[in-house]
């Protein structure tokens, strides 16, 4: 009975540590709960330079916290391509509704009333490789209509998938991109950014050790951590908190320090 209790009291206090950022974002103004995914605010934010005033290459990875209230727990992603001389972005990313989908769209337009920010991006020649490699990888990715929230595979397992397999992005995604640590069968493998390496249990749980993440945590798909960069912590549902700082939102720690 001793055993049965301590487990039960150490199953609520997990409970407690891993829902109490999700309900803290809930009850704060970052996360809009109700309203219609038709109706909200889908404009560009001005973050993804102008194709008419940029001639060469881009390619961006881009996060914003997810609609209604899956944004209490996680972040949706994408990648934004536009290749040397071309007048318009190509968007490649996974939806609930499409799967794998890629076709021209606003690279920095608002997920859905949430304002996106710049996890990665390249410029120039480098940009012009890495938009070959991404054109090769789409084919090959496991799960292109395959999608579930939690723990994967999702937009965020997506974007994690191409990121380690084009490391020159060395993209940070946030903690907060739930499906990002969901893996094929192998329990090893690159982090997302490209820089180190990480371990996982189909996404539920894992640890992942890089110079760009830091440590981070996975428990049933909820990431806490120590960016020793920020410096910060990070935290289930609230993500990067910066040392004497507020909670970041998805991207803006990593897109400030570059």
């Amino acid at each position: 009975m001793h055993a049965l209790l301590k487990w039960i009291a150490g199953t609520l206090l997990l409970l407690f540590l891993l829902l109490t950022g999700p309900a803290i974002m809930a009850m704060s103004e970052q996360v809009v709960l109700g309203g219609s995914w038709r109706t909200a605010d889908r404009s560009s934010t001005g973050l993804a330079p102008d194709p008419a005033l940029t001639p060469e290459a881009v390619v961006q990875v881009y996060g914003a916290r997810a609609f209604n209230w899956r944004g209490a727990f996680a972040a949706h992603t994408w990648i934004a391509v536009k290749p040397a001389g071309a007048d318009s972005y190509t968007l490649h990313q996974v939806t609930r509704w499409r799967g794998l989908n890629s076709g021209p769209g606003v690279a920095d337009a608002h997920w859905f009333g949430n304002r996106p920010h710049v996890l990665a991006e390249l410029r120039g020649a480098e940009a012009e490789r890495a938009i070959e490699r991404i054109g090769t990888l789409l084919p090959e990715y496991p799960w292109p209509h395959h999608y579930r929230v939690w723990p994967g595979p999702n937009s965020n397992t997506f974007t994690a998938w191409i990121t380690r397999r084009v490391p020159e992005l060395r993209a940070r995604l946030p903690a907060i991109a739930v499906g990002k640590d969901y893996m094929d069968s192998r329990m090893v493998d690159v982090a997302p950014s490209g820089t180190g390496v990480q371990f996982s249990v189909q996404g539920l749980l894992g640890i992942l050790i890089a110079p760009e993440e830091g440590l981070e945590v996975n428990v049933l798909g909820l990431v806490m951590g120590i960016d020793p960069q920020a410096p910060g912590i990070k935290l289930p549902g609230i993500g990067q908190v910066r040392f004497g700082r507020s909670a970041e939102s998805p991207g803006a720690a990593a897109a400030s320090d570059r």
